[in-house]
């Protein structure tokens, strides 16, 4: 096959439900012998925690291996202490030619012919060689008898199992120094790209940091496989096959990752093909549609997509069953799920089982649930996210309010000790979270930026806790009540200052176009970057042209809209954006410069009952301490004075 037939664009072979996907990658290897548990090993005590079984482990001493005193006291026969109370004592001779009772402390053995053990507590010295006892003992009280534990011979362990640091102390309390487990199954993977830099490079545009073995790798290890990253192969054909030929004979799984598309330099595929048996090459999911299955040298050769998210979920969808396989695993280790409210609507493609990423938290009596980014490629949704929700194909989504499946990314304690934040981004919120943290019991701070509104009515549908807000009232120049009055009629609500803060315009280092004010967002040679419909920036924005007699088309970029003060900075430091209407921590954390153009109120506000409940009560605290002030302030174009100053009680 020459390299100009490999260089032509190649599409999708097929677009299968994931189901149908696994059976027939698992069908595949079952036939080619590659599906079997892998062989077993011996491995010391020491280094065996978290690898599973690879057969029954069976006792070879008893624990104990002898009859034990289980207290300090005296060794008896428990005939001889009938009778003894506190009132009616019993002298025992200890010591001599044939003693009642003998000296013994914790784990000693139990002298031939002697029953039990009285509690030193119970007794009082007569003399140097008789003891007073003032209690009775039934046979074998206070006496560990030999294989109480364990008994030699007794089953310890059962095959397929997963070792615990309690199973190794029963292991070795049983005689055993090393112990039959299951072979790690090897992976390698080999990144392939012309883009990819590593880790800690300097970045020229173009680049892409090569982080997904970094990822995967870990995966692969918690899963209990051993993996080995290869050295990024090109785009080239040749290239990647080699090192996919080369490592198959070494590996039990090759994953080459990314080049798993449709693209002209998308080889997987084909290296597959070319290798052995390509048996899928593309499934019906979202994130992680670009998938590449098959067998080559009787062993799995794996396309992953290229794209963080997609590679994480694919592997986590067809690769860790096939080690749970590999490990003799029963497939029940599951991570737990919980019900939950979905707080947005959700539109999802009709022919792809969509994995949606969501933050949690509970709101009164209500688990919530609120989508974050989506994108393949945003590998902090999964960072910030709490749990996964499977939107099956055909379905189109979920509605505002419909109850949803869970499966939880963190344990369920900390959900429930997370304070629920939706409304308007600000850097304070970030650098509150991180604080939070250091309260007692940990307290997780969940923030959503979908702006002040949104954040209002998420607060009228009881999905939030409180809501970050700065939306002003053109007619009265105050901020935030109007709107409380107008959109949460009814509810008790405690509006909390946060900060002062400047809001201004975001410009490229050195303003290169020299832009000064409002009235340059009209330029024809200005190109601005958005904040969403409903946030308070957007407001303040669209009251200044109205000011101005200016129509929103005329503004060059008006149409697109990001979701925090960041991403419009990063919009400007990426060239996609001349300017932005932002935050001076926004452009200061990004090294850009910034027009100050007026001081706006940014509040928190909080439902009455919130306000009062013991989850906020950490959160209302820090607002006084004079550390995270600081640490506000030396953000840059923030007012700390009033912060954690109740500006109104409503309702």
């Amino acid at each position: 096959m020459t390299q100009s037939h490999h260089s032509q664009r190649r599409y999708y072979l097929s677009d299968i439900p994931l189901e149908e996907a696994r059976d027939r990658f698992f069908s595949a290897l079952l036939e080619a012998g590659a599906l079997h548990p892998r062989p077993a090993e011996s491995s010391p005590l020491a280094s065996a925690r978290g690898r599973m079984t690879a057969g029954p482990i069976w006792a070879v001493n008893s624990s104990p291996h002898y009859d034990a005193a289980a207290m300090d006291g005296i060794a008896v026969r428990a005939a001889d202490t009938t009778g003894a109370t506190e009132t009616s004592p019993i002298t025992l001779a200890v010591g001599g030619p044939e003693p009642q009772a003998v000296w013994v402390d914790t784990g000693d053995p139990m002298p031939r012919g002697f029953d039990a053990v009285i509690m030193i507590e119970h007794l009082h010295l007569v003399g140097d060689d008789h003891v007073s006892i003032m209690t009775s003992v039934a046979p074998w009280q206070h006496v560990r008898p030999l294989g109480e534990d364990i008994v030699a011979t007794e089953l310890v362990l059962p095959e397929n199992h997963r070792l615990t640091p309690a199973d190794l102390g029963a292991c070795a309390a049983a005689g055993l120094r090393e112990i039959p487990v299951r072979r790690r199954p090897s992976v390698a993977i080999i990144p392939t790209g012309n883009e990819l830099v590593p880790v800690g490079a300097d970045l020229e545009p173009g680049d892409i940091v090569e982080f997904n073995s970094l990822m995967l790798s870990g995966l692969l290890e918690e899963w209990g496989a051993s993996s080995t990253v290869l050295d990024p192969a090109p785009d080239v054909f040749v290239a990647i096959r080699d090192s996919a030929r080369a490592a198959l004979d070494k590996h039990d799984l090759v994953i080459i990752n990314a080049g798993s598309s449709a693209g002209a330099e998308d080889y997987t595929a084909l290296v597959v093909e070319e290798l052995g048996q390509l048996l899928v090459h593309g499934i019906a999911v979202r994130p992680g549609h670009p998938v590449v299955l098959g067998v080559a040298k009787g062993k799995p050769l794996v396309g992953l997509p290229g794209y963080p998210v997609s590679a994480i979920l694919t592997a986590e969808l067809l690769i860790k069953p096939l080690i749970e396989k590999w490990l003799g695993q029963a497939g029940d280790n599951q991570r737990p799920t919980e019900r939950a409210r979905i707080t947005r609507k959700v539109m999802s493609s009709a022919g792809e089982d969509e994995f949606l990423r969501v933050k949690l938290g509970r709101v009164g009596e209500k688990m919530v649930a609120t989508p974050v980014q989506r994108g393949a490629g945003v590998i902090m949704s999964l960072v910030r996210a709490d749990g996964l929700v499977k939107i099956p194909r055909f379905s189109e989504g979920v509605d505002v309010g419909e109850e949803v499946l869970v499966e939880l990314l963190r344990p369920l304690s900390e959900v429930e000790n997370t304070i629920v934040a939706i409304g308007s981004h600000d850097l304070t919120l970030d650098l509150m979270s991180s604080f939070l943290r250091r309260s007692p019991g940990g307290v997780n701070l969940s923030s959503s930026h979908i702006g002040s509104l949104g954040g209002l009515i998420a607060l009228r549908r009881g999905e939030a806790h409180l809501a970050g807000s700065h939306l002003l009232d053109e007619a009265t120049g105050e901020y935030n009540l109007s709107y409380i009055e107008r959109f949460l009629p009814g509810v008790p609500v405690v509006l909390v200052n946060l900060v002062g803060r400047v809001q201004g315009l975001i410009v490229r280092s050195g303003n290169p176009l020299e832009i000064t004010a409002l009235p340059d967002l009209l330029r024809s040679d200005v190109t601005f970057v958005n904040r969403q419909r409903g946030s308070g920036t957007r407001v303040l924005l669209d009251y200044k042209l109205k000011e101005m007699g200016a129509l929103p088309e005329q503004v060059h970029g008006y149409e697109r809209e990001e979701y925090s003060h960041l991403a419009v900075a990063a919009a400007v430091n990426g060239g996609a954006a001349d300017v932005g209407l932002g935050i001076l921590s926004a452009a200061r954390a990004l090294d850009l410069d910034f027009i100050p153009l007026l001081n706006e109120q940014y509040d928190l506000v909080i439902p009455r009952s919130h306000y009062e409940s013991d989850l906020l009560q950490p959160l209302l605290a820090l607002l006084s301490d004079e550390e995270f002030r600081q640490a506000v302030n030396d953000l840059g174009g923030y007012n700390v004075s009033r912060m954690g100053r109740v500006q109104a009680e409503v309702g």
